[in-house]
């Protein structure tokens, strides 16, 4: 009798065994011995070169490091060897914390193994009646079919195509269909109102649902604009419209879906920002009448409909392919490209339209079942604070997912620094993560490729829930502290990296266990 073990079954297998001591159940104790003094290197490193000089010394242990961080909160983290699962260094492993947007990775897998890599989101214009001497007696449809990544720079195609097909003018409705995946206002109602990184969600988007807000000062008045910009075009957005007005506080108030009020006390001299859109696809249906009447199509003004009437394909616009999409999502963290990815992998899988949190809460059941591990996730893209997951079970779910799989490719390459931020150019490590960045929370978690070429595996978590907390409680964007807070987090993950990928070297291990 033969049985055939799986990467996962045997990963999972080892994690659950005496000698990968068990990720779920219980402390795990490093297989590093407890530092000795004079430790020696394996081969001293150039003048020029950008691994530090390491002379012979006593080693500071993992949690000198975390000690000397000074984060508060809580720090898990876990290190293991990608290839036989053997845990090499843990603290605190086995505490659920916000993942913030490493959440993203999990969304990534969860995409690919619904949709498939090469799925592509397409967005088509349907005709609904006859066209006779460039006239539409009837209805123009602008479909959604989900794409997070439609610009209006793809809407300005489409508009030439309907115009080709024949059509200068349209005698009916611009009837703009969002149906395609459920319609959200927003991603995380915990967050401010006006950050552009929590806009609608809607199986109709465009630049991301957001609108380019810009101010300046001429002959002593504000001169503001709104416009749905790209690299290429400058379209005007009529849509949503923002006032000036005499407050000290709050900067930004909206009274109503795009309608917004800024305090001329914070504009300064002049600037810009991105906020968010709550009507994602009566947005897309403005600025594809605003392009349409550039090349001479006239449009009426755009209506948002739910339900899908039949009618002529014209033109259509096929999104990239879902890996790239997702390599896309996990090297800028856009949090719409991952909403509407899960959306989207969870609609595929049961045939109906679900929810944010109902599509997450199946994402989680997906995670379980497929990694054997427990997490808990309420949206896609990990901008709510009820996210979570330990170190120990987010290594868990990259040993089984393999350094070979689908992700490490897709993750990000994060360049090693040092104690100013300087970029260490050449240095011999290679590493590909996944980075989440909240006020107060700050995670990463990926592969290592160490300078003698070992794969290793990990996840660094850091909280402090009680000073995120009072930060959203007084409504400040950026609450006191935070900023150097995430700093020295984000350092902290450094000198791990960079310990990690050096350290692990075999003959180092085999010397420090003399």
């Amino acid at each position: 009798m033969s049985v055939n073990l799986t990467r996962r079954a045997l990963l999972g297998g080892l994690l659950t065994s005496t000698a990968g001591a068990a990720l779920a159940e219980g402390p795990l104790q490093s297989i590093r011995p407890n530092a000795r003094s004079e430790v020696p290197v394996a081969s001293a490193a150039p003048e020029s070169s950008p691994i530090p000089r390491i002379a012979p010394r006593l080693r500071a242990t993992i949690e000198e490091l975390i000690a000397a961080a000074d984060l508060d909160g809580t720090v898990g983290c876990v290190l293991a060897d990608a290839r036989t699962g053997e845990v090499l260094e843990r603290v605190d492993g086995g505490v659920s914390l916000p993942p913030a947007s490493v959440t993203k990775a999990v969304t990534a897998l969860y995409a690919l193994d619904a949709l498939g890599g090469a799925h592509r989101f397409v967005t088509r214009v349907f005709a609904i009646g006859g066209i006779s001497e460039g006239i539409l007696s009837g209805d123009l449809i602008l479909a959604g079919g989900g794409d997070p990544t439609l610009s209006a720079d793809h809407l300005a195609e489409l508009a030439e195509a309907t115009k080709a097909a024949g059509i200068s003018e349209v005698t009916g409705r611009l009837l703009c269909w969002r149906g395609a995946l459920p319609y959200a206002e927003e991603i995380e109602p915990s967050q401010l109102d006006h950050l552009g990184y929590n806009p609608a969600v809607s199986g109709l988007n465009l630049n991301f649902n957001r609108v380019h807000f810009e101010w300046r000062r001429v002959s002593g008045n504000w001169q503001t604009t709104m416009d749905a910009r790209t690299d290429n075009r400058v379209p005007r957005v009529r849509m949503a419209k923002v006032r000036i007005v005499d407050r000290g506080a709050p900067v930004f108030a909206t009274d109503g879906p795009d309608s917004w009020s800024v305090a001329r006390s914070a504009l300064g001299n002049g600037g810009s920002r991105w906020m968010p859109v709550r009507q994602p696809a009566l947005y897309a249906g403005d600025v594809f009448r605003t392009l349409a009447a550039e090349i001479g199509l006239r449009l009426p003004e755009p209506e948002v409909i739910d339900d899908l009437p039949d009618g002529d394909e014209i033109a259509q616009h096929r999104s990239g392919t879902l890996r790239t999409i997702l390599n896309d999502m996990l090297l800028y963290s856009t949090n719409l490209t991952a909403e509407i990815c899960g959306l989207a992998a969870s609609q595929a899988r049961f045939g109906t339209a679900l929810g944010i949190e109902t599509s997450a809460a199946h994402m989680t059941t997906w995670v379980g079942e497929t990694f054997g591990l427990e997490a808990k996730f309420v949206d896609h893209s990990g901008l709510s604070d009820e996210n979570r997951i330990s170190a120990d079970d987010m290594v868990k779910l990259l040993l089984q997912e393999g350094p070979d799989g689908p992700l490490r490719p897709i993750l990000k390459r994060i360049a090693m620094t040092d104690a100013d931020n300087n970029r260490l150019e050449g240095y011999p490590i290679e590493v590909r993560a996944k980075t989440g960045t909240l006020n107060f929370v700050s995670a990463l978690s990926g592969y290592i490729e160490t300078v003698e070429g070992k794969d290793l595996a990990f996840a660094i978590f850091t909280a402090d829930i009680e000073r995120r907390e009072r930060g959203k409680a007084a409504g400040d964007e950026v609450p006191a502290g935070s900023i150097e807070w995430n700093r020295r987090s984000k350092r902290l993950q450094q000198q791990l990296l960079q310990r990690w990928g050096l350290v692990y070297r075999d003959e180092v291990l085999d010397l420090e266990r003399g």
